[in-house]
């Protein structure tokens, strides 16, 4: 099956090696075919992802295998590892993240969106801060509907920190465009650790806004004390520790 001539020319076909295929017939039972059109699909498989790793900008994070389900008081385990399969994008849905600061949301945001590059898809990962920032200091009307579309057109769209800063109205209203154009087409991931008629007090489409994230969304909601102030907490320790060896004169572990 994988050497039949007519899917080995629709996958040339597909890869646009037009100099292959005009000169089908001379090459259409040589041996090294099925082989060259592999590499070249792997190659170009290859260039794609990283070039959509380049674009999502995750940055570096823990991978969901080194969670520790057990630090938050309250999580949906299950609800978070049904994500990785990516079934909600079949239906465009949202997912919200919420809950107090260190407890894994971006985390978590950061896993499922790299399950969805994995997969061959297209995905943004931007906190609110640097995204909104970044739209509202545009100065045309053309360049702020170019960078609206950039952001639209991702499979995934992950706005990280919502709720970390206030925001003006102007912010506002961009962060509504974002998710109306995204609205019932495409997933977008939120986290955030407030409420959001707290973060935009006085803008008028907080309402809408909210409504059209929330409908078909799946909200995660995180309940627990900070990991990172736990983890320093562990480091400062061990620090004492090791000071306290060394001033009585122990000799202290190579690490």
């Amino acid at each position: 099956m994988m050497n039949n001539p007519d899917i080995l020319l629709n996958r040339a076909k597909a890869l646009r090696l037009n100099g292959l295929v005009t000169h089908w017939d001379e090459i259409a039972g040589a041996d090294w075919l099925a082989a060259v059109l592999q590499w070249e699909e792997e190659e170009r498989s290859d260039r794609s992802m990283r070039r959509r790793m380049r674009a999502a900008r995750l940055g570096h994070f823990k991978q969901l295998s080194d969670y520790d389900w057990h630090w938050p008081r309250r999580i949906d385990r299950a609800a978070v590892e049904d994500l990785m399969t990516l079934s909600f994008m079949n239906d465009a849905a949202n997912i919200v993240f919420i809950g107090p600061n260190g407890v894994g949301k971006s985390t978590l945001a950061r896993n499922v969106a790299h399950q969805a590059l994995i997969c061959g898809h297209a995905v943004l990962f931007r906190t609110a801060s640097e995204m909104l920032g970044e739209l509202a200091a545009l100065d045309s009307d053309a360049a702020l509907r170019r960078r609206l579309h950039h952001y639209a057109a991702a499979d995934i769209l992950a706005i990280d920190e919502v709720g970390y800063l206030s925001y003006s109205n102007r912010h506002a209203d961009l962060l509504f465009e974002l998710i109306s154009r995204h609205y019932e087409k495409r997933s977008t991931i939120i986290t955030t650790n407030r409420h959001w008629s707290e973060v935009f007090p006085n803008a008028a489409c907080v309402v809408s806004l909210v409504d059209r994230l929330m409908h078909r969304s799946e909200v995660i909601s995180i309940e627990g004390d900070s990991y990172r102030f736990k983890e320093a907490a562990e480091r400062s320790k061990a620090q004492r520790e090791k000071r306290t060896s060394r001033s009585s004169g122990e000799k202290v572990p190579a690490a």
